[in-house]
């Protein structure tokens, strides 16, 4: 049994079907900015990436900290609203944490999502129990691929990042835990499991049911 102490958490595409709603409040900003964005490409290139880190993408530039914040305000808005209507998990990611949070695994949610996004999801979510921590792409931390993230993390509960599992949608944050000798679970909410692949990976899944049904806590051993 893997000896395993924390679970590790993105959020978008991960805890959240939000990706498609991302990627729609990029063409809506572009269309209020009349900008020539080619979205696709701008998500493959910033997914898993800060506010900032994204602004200079879009812009091919670097910006400013006042041109970024005042950019992420704007597209950000768009997304909320947009998701809101609609927003929902990714299927039987609140039970599974509850049920991993009740065999004594610490929980903990990594994210390059800014403090309202992240107040957004959470508000609407209503995990029970609530994350022991937090860690947000507005704390001046780099983004992933870099693994600064997901170890501040496991930093804040204590826990040894080798005793860590990350779940992640995306392979910016599937190298991330790579470079921070983590393992990871690939959720393919919006990537296939060819490219959320690697020798850290435990297991590919469509969504957290899947997890549930193959007893996948099951398998762990939880270790203080």
């Amino acid at each position: 049994m893997r000896r395993v102490e924390a679970l590790v958490f993105d959020m978008d595409g991960t805890m959240v079907d939000s990706m498609p709603w991302h990627a729609r409040a990029w063409v809506e900003f572009a269309r209020r900015r009349e900008l020539a964005v080619d979205v696709p490409d701008l998500m493959r290139r910033t997914t898993g990436r800060t506010a900032y880190e994204c602004a200079c993408e879009l812009m091919g530039r670097n910006v400013s900290a006042e041109e970024a914040a005042q950019i992420t305000h704007e597209k950000e808005t768009i997304y909320r609203e947009l998701f809101a209507a609609e927003f929902r998990e990714v299927s039987g990611f609140k039970r599974f944490a509850c049920d991993a949070a009740a065999r004594g695994l610490k929980i903990a949610v990594g994210t390059a999502g800014d403090r309202h996004n992240i107040a957004f999801t959470l508000s609407q979510l209503q995990m029970d129990p609530a994350p022991l921590a937090i860690v947000g792409g507005d704390e001046g931390l780099p983004g992933k691929p870099r693994p600064d993230i997901f170890l501040e993390a496991a930093r804040r509960i204590g826990a040894d990042p080798a005793h860590c599992i990350v779940f992640e949608d995306a392979p910016f944050g599937i190298e991330a835990a790579r470079r921070g000798g983590m393992q990871a679970v690939a959720v393919c909410s919006s990537h296939t499991a060819e490219e959320l692949a690697g020798p850290h990976v435990l297991a590919a899944v469509r969504d957290f049911d899947e997890l549930v049904h193959s007893n996948f806590l099951e398998t762990l051993h939880v270790v203080s």
